[in-house]
């Protein structure tokens, strides 16, 4: 059991394929020009920032629910980065959120979701009230089937971009260009985290602690936030928290 939660807290943002794909159930294919197309019809771009671009994760989200499939399309943004968020989640990772970055082109993936898919990826999301879904308007995304969009939808961290030594820091996994800020590693921004909030502790305890103590957890939450960078853009709307 340890090893499983240490799996699933270092291993986010889990693996990240290079190009777009569908997950129809309990099965994943590539997906081409014409399914995007047809699929994006009626859906709602929801902007994937962390582990919400990796097939494992949408599959252990939504295979047990008989819906229709959830194309997610690579796609390139522009001016923003994938840092780390001010706060642990409860499966135990240092979740990301979206955050300004002038000249940087960050690769992610929009997840076409159908009304059906909006509650099942608000319970994830919302549920301990570490994100808000909100709009972002006068942006530009270009995705790899060549659509331009400058709105998307996403979940905005309501503890901001953790800032340990003063700047945001992104994550290592995703590829992006002309980043402004040192990226790190799942493993490696643990370790400060380690170091800052609990560093008596041997390092696989605190990870596994992070998942079975609610109230430790909070506590490392709470000093994570106060270094941190709130999200802040003109075009950015609240939606639901």
């Amino acid at each position: 059991m340890t090893k499983e939660i240490l799996d699933l807290a270092l291993g986010y943002p889990y693996p990240l394929p290079e190009r777009s794909y569908v997950v129809d159930k309990r099965h994943i294919h590539d997906m081409s020009v014409d399914e995007a197309r047809e699929l994006r019809g009626g859906r709602i771009p929801v902007l994937a920032v962390g582990s919400n671009q990796s097939p494992e994760q949408i599959m252990r989200k939504f295979s047990h629910m008989d819906g229709p499939p959830i194309p997610c399309e690579r796609c390139e943004v522009h001016d923003f980065d994938s840092v780390y968020s001010a706060h642990v989640t409860g499966y135990g990772s240092i979740a990301s959120c979206l955050h300004p970055s002038p000249e940087t082109r960050v690769t992610l993936f929009v997840n076409w979701l159908h009304e059906d898919h909006m509650a099942r990826m608000h319970e994830t999301e919302l549920g301990n009230e570490n994100y808000c879904y909100a709009a972002l308007e006068g942006i530009r995304i270009v995705t790899a089937f060549g659509l331009e969009l400058d709105t998307v939808y996403f979940y905005c961290s309501n503890a901001g971009a953790f800032t340990p030594n003063g700047t945001p820091v992104p994550l290592a996994e995703i590829p992006a260009e002309n980043r402004q800020w040192q990226a790190l590693n799942q493993r490696e921004i643990q370790s400060q985290v380690h170091a800052m909030t609990a560093p008596s502790l041997h390092f696989d305890s605190f990870i596994t602690s992070s998942v079975s103590d609610a109230d430790e957890r909070n506590r490392r939450k709470t000093e994570m936030r106060s270094l941190s960078e709130a999200f802040a853009h003109p075009g950015l709307k609240v939606l639901e928290r």
